[in-house]
């Protein structure tokens, strides 16, 4: 089946209220490759565009093989825009498809690869934080590929809110505690296929939807592919529009 598209409104403590209604596609763990082509490529594109989003986020694990095999299946994602721009970070499996090609191949499509970086998104109605880290297991292809925390929030004051792209979920065991506001990630595939998501919570503590540790927020697809059987069970693809939320009330003040 085609991934649903689920709408997810995320209320945050520190989103301004001038930023209340920002929507994130979120597209994560697609798994272009062997089984899934051209033809899902451009099924995302035309779903994630009729949501109209304001930033998308892309959130690793976009191929299983290289650019030579790939490069006219993952053609229809130079469609995809928003506003805010497409943004992108790495997954575990683009590392052992060849991370540095498809580093160059996603930006040629129209994609900004967010490699342990920071930007600021501004926007008529305010700005904010986005970031991006390199997948936990990229250590193993070189320590210029090692997921770096402290990299990405490098000159960060806090002042503004900051939304952290990581595809490893473990990820947020560090970023809640140094204040990021939410944390968007994929990786587990919801468990993909009951009742794997059981060992998925044991291992890992997080499996799919929403978390949250003091006033930070972890957000976790059950992605839009899939990965070795092509079948799913209470684990369905999806393409997550993440809708942001102000928590603050003008009446009483900040939370």
């Amino acid at each position: 089946r085609l991934p649903r598209a689920r709408r997810e409104e995320i209320a945050l403590a520190r989103w301004p209220q001038e930023l209340d209604g920002f929507r994130i596609a979120q597209v994560s763990d697609v798994h272009i490759g062997p089984l899934l082509d051209r033809t899902f490529a451009r099924s995302i594109v035309a779903q994630v565009q009729e949501l109209h989003p304001d930033l998308i986020a892309v959130t690793g694990d976009l191929v299983d093989g290289t650019v030579a095999h790939l490069r006219d299946d993952v053609a229809p994602l130079a469609e995809l825009s928003a506003p805010h721009g497409v943004w992108f970070v790495t997954g575990n499996h683009d590392y052992y498809s060849g991370v540095e090609s498809w580093l160059a191949e996603v930006a040629r499509l129209g994609m900004r690869p967010l490699c342990n970086e920071r930007v600021r998104i501004d926007t008529p109605r305010g700005s904010f934080e986005l970031a991006g880290v390199n997948d936990r297991l990229g250590a193993l292809f070189g320590p210029e590929h090692a997921s770096d925390l402290d990299a990405a929030l490098h000159g960060w004051d806090g002042e503004r809110p900051l939304v952290l792209l990581a595809h490893d979920l473990t990820t947020f065991h560090k970023a809640w505690p140094r204040g990021v506001d939410l944390q968007i990630s994929g990786h587990t595939h919801g468990g993909q296929i009951w009742p794997f998501g059981w060992a998925v919570r044991l291992v890992v503590g997080f499996v799919a939807g929403l978390y949250r540790r003091g006033k930070a927020t972890l957000w976790v697809s059950c992605g839009t592919g899939f990965w070795g059987p092509p079948m799913r069970l209470r684990a369905p693809a999806e393409i997550t529009e993440i809708v942001l939320r102000s928590a603050r009330d003008p009446r009483a003040g900040d939370p």
